[in-house]
């Protein structure tokens, strides 16, 4: 468990915006002697995370090529409830499938709606290294989901049409184009 002291004097680290190389790249998995890293560097990652704000962030949104993600998918005004996954795997999903709006601090103020199955279980390793499993639905499922898929170099709009993706693609790009 991350110590809320530990995260709130953590300096956040920035978060790459597409179309970053590392975003594409598929990562490698976290291995013990990565963890006395990972101590350091997770507690910056809900930093920047919560000073989005966001929900979720995965190793490569930091330029990390490595297999882990955070979530926190609490209501930001009450406790907070951070989640770190470590080689975190879906090991079943439902046939049902729900639609629901995303976004991605990766592609800042772009949203559309994805489809993905309704409800996930998840494998991963804690901070301890201890394998845990995770049954999630609703807006936790998307999280699970989304944040995996940037583990496997996949982003949101990947789940779209090619018509959407290359609208927000060419959107994102003019606002960033605008910002500089």
């Amino acid at each position: 468990m991350i110590e809320h002291d530990v995260i709130a004097q953590a300096t956040p680290m920035p978060i790459l915006v597409a179309p970053q190389a590392v975003l594409r790249q598929k990562t490698r998995l976290v291995r013990p002697e990565d963890m006395d890293g990972l101590r350091t560097i997770i507690p910056r990652m809900f930093a920047a995370m919560y000073q989005a704000p966001g929900i979720g962030l995965a190793a490569p949104q930091v330029g990390l090529g490595m297999r882990f993600a955070i979530v926190d998918v609490s209501d930001k005004d009450g406790p907070r409830n951070p989640i770190v996954l470590i080689n975190p795997e879906v090991i079943a999903e439902t046939d049902s499938m729900a639609a629901r709006e995303e976004g991605c601090l990766s592609l800042p103020n772009q949203y559309a709606e994805v489809v993905r199955p309704e409800a996930v279980r998840v494998r991963y390793q804690d901070m301890e290294g201890k394998v845990q499993e995770l049954e999630a639905d609703d807006l936790l499922a998307t999280c699970l989901q989304h944040e995996i898929d940037h583990l496997e170099g996949i982003l949101f709009v990947d789940h779209l049409s090619t018509l959407k993706r290359n609208m927000i693609m060419r959107r994102l790009a003019k606002e960033q184009r605008q910002k500089h």
